[in-house]
């Protein structure tokens, strides 16, 4: 009897580790940080946006990543309001999203403390236009969670984000992006 026992607890206690190996698999956040920045001889704009939220399952390496425009925060409460209305418009378009792969997810042993290069590819969805990325971040697995950070560009035309004539000198027709998450076990 005592053995049947040992055998119960001994079965439970290794489906338990199991289920909380497996929820090890996968990494979240709904507080990550992207900054987008303009640069032009006549001005410079940057947003903030602190409430980005990212799942990534290590088992595959997909990565999903979204983040609402109208949480994006200006220095000017004009520019904001210009970017929501007339640029990416985020009524009609709310949402930014990427969905894609860690193609060298074999290389990355997230159960293991050090610093890694992941190489991304997928695709970003902004203005109801989607478009093919590639591109890399710069990954840290530091006490059981996951650093991540990536840096981009991307060409307004390409998602048929418009710039005005009288504001061209002031736009750059390309954005870089920058991306800062940290990610803690699903849970």
């Amino acid at each position: 009897m005592v053995m049947i026992k040992k055998g119960i607890i001994l079965f439970y206690s290794f489906m338990a580790l199991a289920a909380i190996s497996k929820a090890q698999d996968k990494f979240y956040t709904k507080t990550g940080k992207v900054l987008f920045f303009s640069s032009t001889s006549m001005e410079n704009i940057s947003a903030t946006n602190k409430s980005a939220v990212a799942v990534l399952d290590t088992k595959t390496g997909s990565l999903q990543f979204g983040v609402l425009l109208k949480g994006f925060e200006f220095r000017k409460a004009l520019m904001q309001e210009h970017f929501n209305s007339d640029y990416v418009e985020s009524d009609k378009f709310p949402r930014s999203e990427f969905k894609g792969q860690i193609i060298n997810n074999n290389e990355i042993n997230y159960s293991k403390e050090g610093s890694y290069t992941a190489k991304l590819k997928g695709q970003l969805s902004l203005h109801g236009e989607t478009k093919d990325i590639e591109t890399t971040a710069a990954l840290e697995v530091k006490e059981g969670k996951l650093q991540a950070n990536s840096v981009f560009t991307i060409v307004l035309a390409d998602y048929k984000i418009e710039i005005p004539r009288d504001v061209t000198n002031n736009i750059s027709k390309s954005i870089k992006i920058t991306v800062d998450c940290l990610l803690e076990p699903l849970k």
